[in-house]
């Protein structure tokens, strides 16, 4: 008896093999192509943007205000890279800015360098802050966080480079005939947004700017007088997909996750920060904000 033979392949079959070996290979390329573009390129591509937004009386002398945010100082986001952000916004010569919170992702061991890098900031002009959840409180003080159980360190970084911290409570800018109400608030997540000790000294009439980290915290702020709230804590989402839109965003009202927007008479500019987390960004560049007040 012969041995069974097995019948060499027909072209059709060769060729669908080829096929999926190419597929498979071409996929394999794509995604380390993708992977490396997520990593490497697009955390790095700052972009500065510019809004437009009505604040106050129609005769008041238009304010360009710098809105920074997520510095992020950590493993993967230098303190050179926050300084290029720093310079490229600075260059647009705003009269006020604003920074809204995540100065750093857990310990970060160049808090005098790290000083430095923002007090070129405050020597270009009025700079205020507010608190982020990564810097320091009920959220990041979990050990399974980032281990910073409360602000003390952020707070010293701030009053080191000039910046005055906004935890709760309000502050005056006057700029030639224009006069602003700035109040910031602490942060959402951590517990510590106080509204009512906030605007405890905010005239119901005044042209009002609210810092606030995280867009979510607007319900919180609802019954209060402000007319435009900066934020951030979002990142964008920091990874756009496509259909998917921005599934890892930490809000529950993804409709503020970046860019500018109306929510009942009001405006709410939410960056997309300039750091990141776990280093990866994609189809969200990190964002430099000029917004100017007419």
């Amino acid at each position: 008896m012969n041995p069974p033979t097995t019948a060499p392949p027909t072209k059709r079959a060769w060729l669908s093999r080829r096929r999926l070996l190419f597929g498979a290979g071409f996929v394999g390329v794509t995604g380390a192509i993708g992977a490396a573009y997520t990593r490497l390129v697009e955390p790095g591509w700052l972009e500065v943007t510019h809004r437009t937004v009505q604040l106050g009386p129609k005769e008041a002398d238009p304010i360009r205000v710098l809105h920074i945010s997520d510095l992020h100082a950590s493993g993967y986001v230098s303190l050179e890279f926050i300084a290029k952000a720093i310079q490229l916004g600075l260059a647009a010569k705003p009269r006020l800015i604003c920074l809204t919170g995540d100065f750093i992702t857990g310990h970060f061991p160049r808090m005098a360098d790290y000083a430095e890098v923002l007090g070129v900031l405050s020597k270009a002009a009025p700079t205020f802050a507010c608190l982020g959840n990564h810097d320091g409180g009920v959220y990041s003080g979990r050990p399974e966080r980032f281990r910073a159980p409360n602000h003390a360190e952020v707070r010293q970084l701030l009053e080191r480079s000039g910046v005055m911290c906004l935890q709760n409570e309000p502050a005056d800018f006057v700029v030639g005939n224009r006069r602003l109400r700035l109040v910031g608030v602490g942060d959402l997540w951590s517990r510590e947004l106080r509204a009512e000790e906030a605007f405890a000294r905010v005239p119901p009439d005044s042209a009002t700017l609210l810092l606030m980290h995280n867009p979510d915290g607007k319900d919180a702020v609802a019954d209060f007088n402000w007319h435009l709230a900066l934020c951030g804590h979002t990142h964008g989402g920091q990874l756009r997909l496509p259909w998917l839109g921005t599934p890892f965003a930490p809000v529950r009202d993804h409709r503020y996750v970046a860019g500018l927007n109306r929510w009942r008479d009001r405006w709410i500019f939410t960056t997309r920060g300039v750091g990141n987390l776990h280093g990866v960004r994609f189809n969200c560049r990190p964002e430099v904000s000029l917004l100017t007040l007419t």
